[in-house]
């Protein structure tokens, strides 16, 4: 790859120069749509001709568009498909921390069904977590929402249930939402708690589909609950993953952090900043938090913002009410 570097109208200038014009159509994107991203996220000028890419504007910006579109180019070399947000990824990762490596995040495969439908990480933040549940056996993965905290912990349940190195997968949440009590919802017991588990089963359908779901969820292979019926449980030979922690008690935490039995693995996902449990509760989240950083065997990975894999105006939204806080 050669590339020059000129002045022009007091920014600098850098032509880089890929060996195959049709990979670079693909970099590019239909109607240069990836080269729009890079000028409208960096802020700099973008211009294709052939399989030439020159970019213009202060030496920051150009180094990082430089290493975006490089190593976008090299993923795309290995057949790997780089969609709009797979650019919009890049930026954001390698603006954080220009060593990152995208082909080791990008290219780590979680296979989700036999039929090698996968899931793969977005941020440097996601592919720690994905390692972190890989080696340890309780892994807590805390920050806000659309980080992909719950997505990626039921693609590695589901995977280990595929490569059956767990006989079950049980799926939990507190029953803790803005304030409400479920006396006084309508319905028998499996009526009041079900919304409150929807998230989980919109995870699960995503990943599986909807029959195969449904008859491992009566078989009881998937089991879906409130964090409430695990108490007296031990559970073996099972993925076990506590979704929206923050909204567990600390006795609640405790409860679940000892049901776990052998050959099992634990997820424990949330938001200490959005607890929705009553004044003066001490949220389970964080007391664990306090109390069980730097024990051997147990991992925390932490997110942020910038891990926010959903419609870009969710990040800005994230963002905006952060400011007021």
């Amino acid at each position: 790859m050669e590339d020059g570097l000129a002045k022009k109208t007091g920014q600098a200038q850098k032509r880089l120069t890929f060996p195959d014009t049709q990979l670079v159509a693909t970099l590019c994107g239909g109607h240069n749509a990836h080269l729009h991203i890079l000028e409208r996220r960096i802020g700099l000028s973008v211009h294709v001709r052939g399989n030439q890419i020159t970019l213009q504007g202060g030496d920051w910006e150009i180094d990082l568009a430089e290493k975006v579109l490089t190593q976008l180019y090299e993923l795309i070399q290995g057949d790997y498909p780089v969609y709009t947000n797979d650019v919009e990824y890049a930026v954001s990762i390698l603006s954080g921390d220009m060593s990152a490596d995208l082909s080791k995040i990008f290219q780590d495969k979680v296979y989700v069904s036999a039929h090698k439908k996968v899931v793969t990480p977005k941020s440097k933040n996601q592919k720690a977590y994905i390692d972190s549940i890989r080696q340890f056996d309780i892994v807590f993965g805390i920050g806000p929402a659309g980080t992909g905290k719950t997505y990626l912990a039921m693609a590695m349940a589901v995977a280990s249930l595929v490569k059956k190195e767990v006989n079950r997968v049980v799926l939990v949440r507190p029953a803790v939402e803005a304030g409400e009590r479920l006396g006084f919802l309508p319905g028998d017991l499996y009526e009041k708690v079900n919304p409150y588990l929807r998230p989980l089963y919109d995870a699960l359908h995503d990943m599986m589909d909807f029959e195969g779901a449904s008859l491992l969820i009566q078989k009881g292979v998937i089991e879906v609950a409130p964090l409430a019926f695990m108490r007296g449980r031990t559970l073996n030979d099972a993925f076990v993953i506590l979704d929206e922690a923050q909204n567990a008690t600390s006795d609640q935490m405790k409860m679940f952090l000892t049901r776990l039995g052998f050959s099992s693995k634990a997820v424990i996902t949330g938001d200490v900043t959005q607890t929705d449990l009553p004044q003066g509760k001490t949220s389970g989240l964080i007391e664990a938090r306090d109390l069980l950083t730097g024990i051997k065997g147990i991992g925390f990975v932490y997110f942020s913002r910038e891990d926010v894999i959903r419609h870009p105006l969710v990040q800005k939204i994230i963002e905006a009410y952060e400011k007021t806080s």
